[in-house]
């Protein structure tokens, strides 16, 4: 465990944000997008941030420059209710893991508060509207009725989570809330629906690293290589491509797929892959580290994001991985989602009905014919910057949270 001082008073304001999703250790692999903002965020305001812990990872450090503290919610081998697949993912896998909730819920809340009684916090930013706006919702009613809470909404905790209960919580965030933040504008239009505007609701997606990370590199494009890069759930469609290989490989008999990710659904998938004989053709290479992830995007013909909604309603949030591929000069086949919109507005990205095996096929043989009418050109790639580059992003969150605290 590392001490970390705390920083000099006076000089910067202090941001508490609160998070579920947030790296274990440098290099995990596991979604890095909270830290990404916070360590930019880092410039303006003091930025101490309350994750759970997990096996392996510092209950305090500094990770470049962001203090870092990771709450115990359970003995340390039972603490699996976020990483891996989510918690929404992981209650649904194993219900047992609702009995972790309660110590989730009180361990956070009670480690933001401590640290609001230790040091003068300017605002708090809790990202996702529940479980983190939740707690700081109930705690503003009550203790910190002079800090303003600006949350942040990426989409499992609008779109997956159901019903009466988790409408009138949803409201409760947001009235507690001195603006609210979401990733796109579909989502921005169904928390409208369900909450309307009282509070701000602002689309402010995170960003990608298009300045040093994900850009054009040397590498030789194949010209049959098929990339799927996400968590192996349902929402994320890959059984759908997986299905749409035979009539791909009809045409493109060279073809092939590689699937980088994990998740709750790789058994169901290799057993598909393996039911349809696509073993010598379907390639699962596992988690990536960000760092590594350029390389598979420089590499391959094309990116495809089958996303889908769910009969219960859960669907993406926005799909950075679309502008990381085509920063990159991927082309890509994404589909025609709401939500999903916003990241390929303008680009020449092919858009298919989601679920549709034959329009995913189409899509990918019309990429893989023409794969030059599919990347996008300089001028492109810089409307995806100023959108989506982390410098933008990172301005637009200072703006908001000082905004939020005048």
């Amino acid at each position: 465990m590392t001490r970390v001082e705390d920083g000099p008073t006076g000089e910067r304001p202090t941001l508490l944000v609160l998070t579920s999703t947030y790296p274990r250790w440098v290099g995990d692999h596991e979604p890095g997008f909270v830290h990404e903002l916070c360590r930019r965020l880092a410039a303006d305001f003091d930025v101490v941030v309350v994750a759970p812990s997990a096996p392996g990872a510092a209950t305090r450090e500094c990770m470049d420059g962001v203090d870092v503290h990771r709450f115990r919610y359970a003995p340390a081998a039972a603490e699996t209710l976020v990483n891996d697949g989510g918690i929404v993912g992981n209650l649904r896998r194993s219900r047992w893991k609702f009995a972790l909730l309660p110590g989730f819920f009180a361990m956070q809340a009670w480690t933001a508060w401590r640290i609001t009684r230790q040091r003068r916090v300017a605002a708090i930013h809790a990202h996702w509207l529940v479980p983190q706006g939740l707690i700081c919702a109930v705690l503003r009613r009550t203790v910190w009725r002079r800090i303003p809470l600006v949350v942040t909404s990426h989409g499992s905790d609008l779109f997956a989570l159901k019903g009466p209960v988790f409408d009138a919580m949803r409201r409760f965030v947001v009235g507690a809330s001195a603006a609210v933040a979401v990733v796109s504008r579909g989502m921005r239009d169904a928390l409208v629906a369900q909450v309307g505007e009282r509070t701000p609701i602002h689309v402010a997606p995170m960003g990608v690293d298009m300045t040093s990370r994900f850009v054009p590199g040397d590498e030789s494009r194949s010209i049959d290589e098929i990339l799927f890069v996400g968590r192996l759930m349902e929402v994320k469609g890959l059984h759908h491509l997986v299905d749409a290989m035979p009539a791909i490989l009809a045409r493109r008999p060279d073809a092939f797929l590689t699937v980088v990710g994990f998740g709750p659904e790789e058994a169901r998938l290799r057993a598909q892959v393996e039911d349809l004989g696509l073993g010598d053709k379907v390639r699962f290479v596992g988690p990536v580290a960000q760092a590594e992830l350029p390389s598979y995007y420089r590499r391959a013909a094309v990116l495809v994001a089958p996303s889908v909604q769910l009969r219960a309603g859960d669907q993406e949030g926005l799909g950075l991985v679309t502008i990381e591929a085509m920063a990159c000069g991927c082309p890509v086949v994404v589909s025609d989602l709401p939500t999903v919109r916003d990241a390929v507005d303008g680009t020449p990205a092919v858009r298919v009905m989601p679920g549709d095996t034959g329009a995913i096929a189409r899509g990918v043989l019309d990429v893989l014919s023409s794969p030059a009418t599919h990347a996008i050109s300089p001028a492109q790639r810089a409307t995806l910057v100023a959108r989506f580059g982390w410098d933008a992003v990172a301005a637009r969150y200072v703006d908001l949270l000082r905004s939020a605290m005048r």
